[in-house]
């Protein structure tokens, strides 16, 4: 891969997981030149999938998901600032930063991720509503978790579906309003959905589906919501889960929900590329996607790194991610945003099962419900064997597939 000792830095705009890994990426592969790592969020780069789970419940610090420990930047002249770009201007490579500086660079990554979307609505300022991202939005959240007290989730995605796990976990009561029949129903459809519905009530969380939240009221903070069938529910607090919005910086690249990036992570400017849950990468197997979780992130930093290196491998990752409520474990992998035939392995009933999403045939994704075996981790597994047949874009029979007696492991042979 080539070396690259230019005079100006690669500037990686974004320090979350995709951009801290891509720092760490150019070290390991050798890069010796200038890398400068902006962001908005003080600290080191980190995971964020402890903030609706173990974090928040005050299982665990985050320091188990640094991308690099602290000293680690300092240690390998990677600089990092605080600092937000305004715009790019790939013309100049050029980077004006938000109080006006500019910045040179010779290769600019984008993984700035996305913003969350907020509520429209009256009483949306009150003090009491609370949305997740950050780390100081968590302990603003889990300073309000005490025993006993009544929370709103707003929206059952699985920031939704995780927060009101956690929240009932530490002995709040958690009343949760959402479109659709189901939680994750968007995602999973409304089988599995109905699945994790049933966790969440087996916990005595209320599940308000197909209503929404019109209103929020309180004097000096909220005190209740109301939803758009007429009720109020008493609360203390509040917790939006809406999905978030791509956070892109003045930059004149193609852009379609998010930057439009090819195999290699490159934007439609030269020298500009994109990573993580801004980036609507081209997938040689999936075509168009913006994925907004964990194991993309890590993984794309890094291939974007490798691009900006010089290789020219496409980043063709097989999708993969998890969710965890309550004591339940949920896998996906692969991608479906539509499919024709879902084939159940094991029993929906149970809860226990591995679900296939086939279009016109062939193997695009699957979710295993406490099925064991973390693709990434269990190479012999279910899950694995999963992902393999979705890379293999196997046309196993539904038959064969729903067939226990059946190793998942020799289909895609």
């Amino acid at each position: 891969m080539t070396e690259r000792t230019g005079g100006n830095p690669i500037v990686i705009i974004g320090s979350g997981l995709a951009g801290g890994n891509a720092a760490a990426t150019l070290r390991d592969e050798g890069f010796a030149g200038p890398v400068v790592l902006l962001g908005r969020e003080p600290g080191v780069s980190f995971g964020r999938p402890p903030l609706s789970k173990t974090y928040l419940r005050s299982e665990e610090e985050l320091d188990g998901w640094y991308v690099r420990p602290a000293g680690w930047y300092a240690d390998h002249d990677v600089e990092r600032r605080t600092d937000t770009a305004a715009t790019v201007d790939p013309a100049t490579h050029t980077i004006t930063l938000a109080d006006g500086q500019e910045l040179a660079y010779d290769k600019v990554l984008i993984a700035t991720g996305g913003r969350n979307r907020h509520l429209q609505i009256p009483g949306a300022g009150l003090p009491g509503l609370h949305y997740l991202r950050t780390k100081a939005e968590c302990d603003a959240i889990k300073a309000e978790a005490a025993k006993g007290r009544r929370a709103v989730v707003v929206g059952m995605g699985f920031i939704g579906c995780e927060v009101a796990a956690s929240l009932t976990q530490l002995g709040v009561q958690v009343t949760t309003v959402f479109p659709g029949k189901e939680p994750l129903e968007r995602v999973l459809g409304g089988q599995v959905g109905g699945v994790v519905g049933a966790f969440h009530r087996a916990h005595d969380v209320d599940l308000r589906p197909g209503d929404q939240v019109t209103a929020f009221e309180g004097a000096e903070r909220l005190q209740a919501a109301v939803t758009a069938s007429g009720h109020r529910i008493a609360c203390d607090f509040a917790v939006a889960g809406l999905g978030i919005q791509p956070e892109v910086p003045g930059v004149p690249v193609d852009q379609d929900n998010g930057i439009l990036a090819d195999e290699r992570c490159q934007a439609s400017a030269p020298d500009v590329y994109a990573a993580g849950d801004v980036a609507n990468h081209l997938h040689p197997l999936f075509g168009r996607i913006r994925v907004e979780h964990y194991n993309n992130a890590e993984k794309q930093g890094a291939a974007a790194a490798r691009s900006m290196l010089g290789s020219t491998a496409p980043y063709d990752y097989v999708h993969t991610f998890w969710s965890d409520q309550y004591e339940h474990k949920i896998e996906y992998v692969g991608h479906a945003a539509r499919w024709d035939e879902f084939v159940v392995r094991g029993s929906l009933d149970e809860g226990k099962l591995i679900g296939f999403y086939l279009v016109d045939g062939v193997v695009r994704a699957a979710v295993g419900v406490d099925r064991g075996g973390d693709p990434e981790l269990d190479l012999d597994g279910e899950m694995a064997a999963c992902a393999r047949l979705v890379a293999a874009r196997a046309r196993p029979a539904p038959a064969v597939l729903a067939d226990e007696c059946t190793d998942l492991r020799t289909l895609d042979k």
